[in-house]
């Protein structure tokens, strides 16, 4: 009996002895995923260019080090076990390596939740290699008891990918980067090529696969295929953000039929074994752009497909993103498939003739409203999809965020005289209610009602050009504005910034104050005579910045951190006759500069020059953490000498300021004195009227506090046209072609439409 267990024993241990070892994980492999569970693969790089590494000079290029050295920062790899070196990093993980990392990672990631690895070896198989598939199950245990101690999803996602192309048979590829049906994933340090055309089951963080699980098919279906030729060579055509040809089973027929149209290819072993086409095409004005959907004029939203894509079949054929669907117009069709969205052809360029502004709250502080009452100046129709109600003039209509009607979609109010216009009772703009011409539409969104004027451009800019520029000012000062503010909005148009509304701006500052101001007849005839006129720098349509007034010099856009190469005829220059350029970009000649008042085109206007004080305790109010502010100087300044760089210190620190628009920030306050050069005061100011300014500092006085005296000049960013610059041109005879040539240099007018 007792040489039973004896015996069971002892085949135990013959079965261990002789069992094979299963496949080992690559040091480097481990490296990766515990990083990734850690940080992301971008901010592993900015570790890697910030902090110095712990492997020697010559292995610094390997890929994995970047990896390792965020672990060994953070105590998660021991030097002493797993020395910093090429050699370990490319041999394979142990027992006691694999126990380490994975308590060490369990505990920094899920804390006392980490019931640790449960890793049991002997002390013979403590330096034998670890099985990858025990490695990649304790890495899932930690990431998901990560994820539940935190209450947030796991960084570390287990998804199934199609694998299109890499740089294996993609040229010109990037290196390391994988074309999926979900976009593009980099996958540093795997082999990725026997995966061609198969689908895969893959852990990723973000856009970087960790690991490939498992080839789950070699049968796959690419979906929304642009077939662009059909030769005996195969099937050739665009897929995502790529080209690719494959290979046929069979001779396919009607091969003419089906270039030029989207289809799905159904591959097997990586061969077209079937071609599906998608002939459904729907054209109708876009309404708003969701994430997982459009809304369209006449259908309502419509879901997106998974491989949705946006492709220009105009001119040269190129795939696009978006962005480049336009609300408000109807400059593409869209391919249909079992109620989905599969793709957008744009077919045609916009011609600027309509802008869709996202109306805010009186005061223009909110894009959305709790309610919103209408009053209307001419009969209409109120339609709701397929639904029309006739309105009549004279009648009032109001709607509330939780009003049933909004569950059946957007309200388009549709006047029959464009011209007579909508008015909204619910906001005042100057005191008064603001009537709109053009259509009215209003939607439900999440924290109220969005509500959307659309109308003709040149109307839009009748209410946008007295809104930005007084009306009573010289006509071609108003024209010179009119063709910017057009200018300026075409951009806005292509933007699409607000097109979860189903807009293209708003009317405030943020884009062009609308309609704040009434019409005028000169304002009109500006935008009149200068009908359908942009300003262009070769063959694309120009950024026209604009603001209010200079302090004898504008700016560039370096001051933004744009590069002058691209907007030329955005550059810094002097405001008065002959133009020119002056070096102000050190705090002395920039001091002498501005606390003079050369003579320039604006030298009469009160803002041309102005003085605020501000004190060291006012400034501790804003930066507490810097203690008694003691300085307040201008570091670094832009062309034109607007500052650049503010350097704030204080005896428990300092702190560096950068760009004009957070300058004007840090020094304004709304209980600053701003004392123009005509002697007039100003005051609830937040933020100062420029950056053209120059600090002197006061000694402390008894109580220690030091008063800041700023010199400045100018109102607004200072980039491209000074309106009060452009109306003392025009006061002297100049016409708006040449006070456009003057401010944009090198830029040519163009009649659009």
């Amino acid at each position: 009996m007792l040489g039973v267990p004896a015996v069971i024993v002892l085949l135990t241990a013959v079965i261990l002895w002789n069992e094979p070892e299963r496949e080992g994980i690559s040091r480097a492999a481990v490296y990766k995923a515990a990083a990734l569970s850690v940080i992301d693969a971008g901010q592993c790089c900015e570790e890697a260019e910030e902090e110095q590494s712990c492997f020697p000079a010559g292995d610094q290029e390997s890929w994995y080090v970047k990896y390792a050295d965020v672990l060994y920062r953070r105590g998660i790899l021991s030097r002493e076990m797993t020395p910093a070196d090429s050699g370990t990093a490319e041999g394979l993980l142990t027992f006691r390596e694999a126990e380490y990392v994975a308590e060490q990672l369990g505990q920094l990631l899920a804390g006392d939740d980490w019931k640790g690895a449960g890793i049991a070896a002997g002390k013979r198989k403590q330096d034998s290699p670890f099985p990858a598939e025990e490695w990649w199950r304790l890495y899932r245990d930690i990431c998901e008891t990560a994820g539940e101690r935190t209450g947030k999803p796991s960084p570390i996602e287990e998804i199934d990918l199609q694998i299109y192309g890499t740089p294996d048979n993609l040229p010109g590829a990037e290196a390391w980067t994988a074309s999926t049906n979900h976009g593009t994933y980099g996958f540093e340090g795997l082999a990725l090529g026997r995966y061609l055309d198969s689908e895969v089951r893959a852990l990723v963080r973000d856009h970087e696969i960790v690991c490939v699980l498992e080839q789950v098919s070699r049968d796959i279906v690419c979906r929304n295929m642009w077939i662009t030729e059909i030769s005996d060579e195969g099937v050739t055509g665009y897929l995502g953000d790529i080209t690719r040809t494959f290979p046929t089973e069979r001779n396919i027929r009607d091969r003419e039929s089906m270039v030029n149209q989207l289809a799905d290819l159904h591959l097997s072993e990586g061969r077209v074994e079937k071609v599906v086409l998608k002939k459904e095409r729907i054209t109708a004005k876009v309404l708003s752009i969701q994430e997982d959907a459009i809304e369209l004029e006449g259908y309502g939203p419509v879901e997106l497909d998974e491989n949705f894509c946006v492709y220009k079949t105009y001119g040269r054929f190129e795939r696009q993103d978006m962005s480049q669907i336009l609300v408000g117009y109807d400059t593409q069709e869209f391919v249909a498939s079992e109620g989905r969205l599969c793709a957008a052809l744009i077919v045609r360029t916009f011609d600027a003739d309509t802008i869709r502004v996202l109306l805010t709250d009186t005061g223009f502080q909110s894009l959305l409203h709790p309610n919103v009452e209408l009053e209307f100046f001419c009969d209409g129709t109120m339609v709701q999809g397929e639904k029309e109600t006739v309105f009549h003039r004279g009648e009032v209509m109001s709607f509330d965020a939780e009003d049933e009607i909004f569950d059946e979609g957007r309200l388009v109010f549709q006047p029959a005289d464009t011209n007579a216009g909508i008015g909204i009772r619910s906001i005042q703009r100057g005191g008064e209610m603001p009537v709109y011409p053009g259509r009215i539409e209003i939607s439900r969104e999440d924290g109220g009602l969005a509500v959307v004027n659309d109308l003709y451009l040149e109307e839009y800019l009748k209410r946008v050009v007295p809104s930005e520029m007084p009306a009573g000012y010289e006509k071609e000062a108003l024209k010179a504005q009119a063709v910017c503010a057009r200018t300026y909005a075409y951009r806005q148009i292509q933007s699409n910034t607000y097109m979860e509304y189903g807009a293209h701006v708003d009317d405030s500052t943020r884009f062009q104050v609308y309609n704040n101001s009434g019409r005028g007849d000169t304002a009109d005839a500006a935008v009149n005579e200068t009908y359908g006129e942009f300003l262009m720098y070769g063959d694309k349509v120009a950024d026209t910045y604009y603001f209010s007034t200079s302090c004898g010099h504008t700016a560039d856009v370096s001051v933004w951190g744009d590069d002058l190469t691209e907007f030329p005829y955005l550059s810094s220059k002097a405001v008065r006759k002959g133009g020119g350029r002056l070096d102000l970009t050190t705090n002395d000649a920039f001091g002498e500069f501005i606390k003079g008042c050369p003579e320039g085109f604006e030298s009469g206007y009160g803002m041309y020059r102005w003085t605020a004080k501000i004190t060291s305790s006012q400034l501790e109010e804003k930066f507490p953490q810097l203690g008694t502010i003691t300085k307040a100087a201008m570091a670094e300044r832009g062309e034109g000498g607007i500052g650049k760089v503010l350097v704030i210190e204080g005896t428990e620190g300092s702190k560096r300021i950068q760009g004009e628009g957070q300058i004007r920030s840090a020094l304004g306050s709304p209980s600053l004195e701003i004392r123009r050069q005509d002697g007039k005061v100003l005051t609830g100011w937040s933020a100062l009227p420029s950056a053209f300014i120059a600090i002197e500092r006061s000694q402390p006085d008894e109580n220690q506090v030091t008063v800041f005296t700023i010199y400045g000049g100018g109102y607004g960013h200072g980039i491209g046209m000074s309106q009060n610059g452009a109306q003392a041109m025009a006061e002297q005879g100049w016409n708006y072609r040449e006070i456009l040539d003057f401010f944009y240099e090198g830029t040519q007018l163009e009649a659009l439409y």
